[in-house]
This record gives structure tokens, sequence and C-alpha cells, in this order.
């Protein structure tokens, strides 16, 4: 299909140190970081993400991303040759996203961007993600995406070509080359988080129970945060607390209320777990697959989005239009505690991966810049 390119702008000036200074929303996110290549310099700087209005000095906080903002492009479109956004445009309607564009344009700045998501796994209606993308991706000067299923999605429904890049590694060195913990038994995990609008948790930890009470050796074990169970909180979700505790009360599962995992505790447990099942019924790509992918984790996916031409996974069927499928959510835990799959990146793969990443990045703005 052939690509229809945004409409023409300004050429951009190349500088004369060939390094390429990238506007990224955001920048300090792990997948962004991870598309550079941490061993060699690969000419590409990501400026800072600015501190949002009411963000401690010493907050990493780059939601909202203030680089959305037309009058942010106005003042510093000097000091970066591409815009790429990302991700951590919610808030932003199509008309605020056509501003944007807009100065954009003005300066002669080409636009990247990468469709990680096809449908906003935070937002129960998919029309306001819909109107954003009929915006951005007809706009942009490039599109990336990170599977081919994604890419022929947005050949359909826009007539453009995306480029189509793995998700780099999340887990850091040295933990990525870390072997596994010994344990016996078979655990089974859902971490419920705060109860996003895509997850169908209780339908699904339901089946897990039922089926896991049968088998030797298995147990679940069940996250939430503490907020679901907060009257004052956005993901209050009281009904799925009561009904999680009261499986717990009959000895089906492990129910652990805590607040957000870092980085080492979340390392710690994913690792911990023989099978990480995502409750999702909509939604397109995982960097919680990736994460598993990275620490040896198998993953049970559901057959909504593009999870499974992620990394090696099983699979089961749940999507909001069809609902969950329960037989073979029940089938793919019986193959994973039969087969106990081991699909684990080396971090040898993932350094060539990223490498590649990068330079496949570069190459992309070097392109725009020409």
């Amino acid at each position: 299909m052939t690509d229809q390119t945004a409409p023409p702008h300004p050429q951009p000036r190349r500088r004369a140190d060939r390094s390429v200074r990238v506007a990224s929303v955001p920048s300090g996110h792990v997948y962004v970081r991870h598309c550079g290549d941490e061993r060699v310099a690969d000419g590409v700087v990501r400026l800072a993400d600015p501190r949002p209005n009411g963000a401690p000095s010493t907050s990493e906080r780059w939601w909202p991303p203030v680089m959305l903002d037309p009058a942010w492009v106005d003042g510093h479109h000097t000091e970066f040759d591409v815009f790429h956004l990302h991700f951590g445009f919610d808030a932003q309607g199509p008309a605020a996203l056509a501003d944007l564009v807009a100065a954009l344009r003005r300066h002669g700045k080409p636009l990247v961007y990468t469709v990680h998501d096809l449908r906003n796994p935070h937002q129960v209606d998919p029309a306001p993600h819909r109107a954003a993308l009929d915006v951005l991706v007809p706009a942009a000067d490039r599109l990336i995406t990170l599977t081919p299923g994604a890419a022929q999605e947005i050949a359909r429904h826009w007539s453009r070509t995306a480029t189509v890049l793995p998700h780099p590694h999340v887990v850091e060195q040295p933990r990525l080359s870390r072997p596994r913990p010994s344990r016996d038994g078979f655990r089974v995990g859902l971490h419920a988080k705060s109860v996003r609008p895509n997850m169908a948790v209780l339908p699904v930890v339901r089946v897990l129970a039922e089926t896991l009470a049968d088998l030797p050796d298995a147990d679940l074990v069940v996250n939430v945060h503490h907020e679901v169970g907060d009257p004052g909180a956005h993901a209050h979700a009281p009904d799925v607390l009561d009904e999680l505790r009261a499986l717990e009360a009959r000895g089906l599962l492990h129910l652990h209320v805590h607040d957000y995992f870092d980085d080492d505790a979340l390392w710690d447990y994913l690792s911990g777990l023989d099978l990480s099942v995502l409750p999702y019924s909509f939604g397109t790509h995982s960097g919680w697959l990736e994460a598993c992918h990275d620490l040896g984790t198998a993953v049970a996916a559901p057959t909504c989005g593009f999870y499974a031409q992620q990394r090696p996974c099983l699979s089961y069927g749940n999507s909001v239009e069809d609902g969950l499928d329960e037989e073979s959510l029940r089938a793919a835990v019986l193959d994973a505690y039969r087969r106990r799959p081991a699909w684990r990146a080396s971090a040898g793969d993932r350094a060539v991966e990223r490498a590649r990443i990068a330079a496949a990045h570069r190459e992309i703005y070097d392109g725009l810049l020409r």
C-alpha cells in the first residue's frame, strides 16, 4: 500500500556536528531510554522532560508532557531538530493536537510518531483515542510501531506505512543476566494494579482459581494497589476487592494489597512467578510482557491486540467484543503447568536488538533531516 505522506513543510537544517537533538515525549520513560544504544554514542540527544507545573524539583514525573504545548514548541524550537511523540497525550483533544502539529510545521520540525496504542488501555470509550490518532497518524512524517499486526491496522485505517521495530528490553543489567530463583511448585500471578479500564480482573481470576485448585503444588497470587480500596481514589473498586478477599478466605488465592512496586520489587515479584496472566480485554502492546521476557517468566496474553506478536507467549481468548473464552484460558494455564515454558531473552540478544533499534531510530531521524 502506498504511503500517504504528511503535507510538505519547511525543511529543517542539518547541524554541522551530526548530532540529532530530539524532543521526545516523553524522554525519561524506560522504553524511550532503551531506544538509544548505551554501548556507543549514537549521536541522538534526547531533551530532558520539562518538569510539569506543580511537580517538585526532585520528581521524575513527566506527565502531563509540557512539550505538547504549542507555546513550548514556539519557545524552544531552536533547541531540537526532530519531535518524536510516543504517549502521554490522553488529555489532548484533536484540536489541541492539531495546534501542536501546526506549531511544528511553522518551525519546520519533522514529527515522528510511535504508535504504541491503537486503543488506549486507560479509556473505556475508544472514540477519543481514535480521534487523536486521526490527527497524528496522517500528520506524522514517519510512523513507527511495535508489531506487524499494528502496522497492518495502520495501513488499513489510514493508508500509512509504519516501520516495525521491536520493544527494547525493560530490565536493566545486572538483573537482566541474573539466574532465576529456584523454587518448588507452580505459581501463577495476576497483578490487577489499579484495575485499569481494560482489565477483566474478576472473570479471569475466577477461572484461574478454579483451574489451579485442581493442580498439585499450584497456587495463585493476586496483587492489587491500595487505592482500589480507597473511597477517595479514582481507582476505587470495592466490588473487586471484596470478591478477591472472599476467594482468599476460601483458600483459592493469596491476595497482596500494596503500594506501587519500585523496579526492584517488581522484578522480584515477576521472577517469583511461573506464569503471569494479563487480564486485558482491549489494548495493543505490553511493556509488562517485555519485562517477563527479560526475566524468564511465561505469559498468558489475551487475543485482543498484538501481544502474541511481541514475544513468545501463551494465548487465550479475551476481548471487549467477544468476552472471555474460559476454556482457552484454562487450556493456557494447563499448558504452562505441564510444559513449564522457559522463554527468556538472553542479555546478549537484547543488547544486539537494542543497538539495532537505536540505529533504526537514528536512520529515521537522519532521513528526515537530509
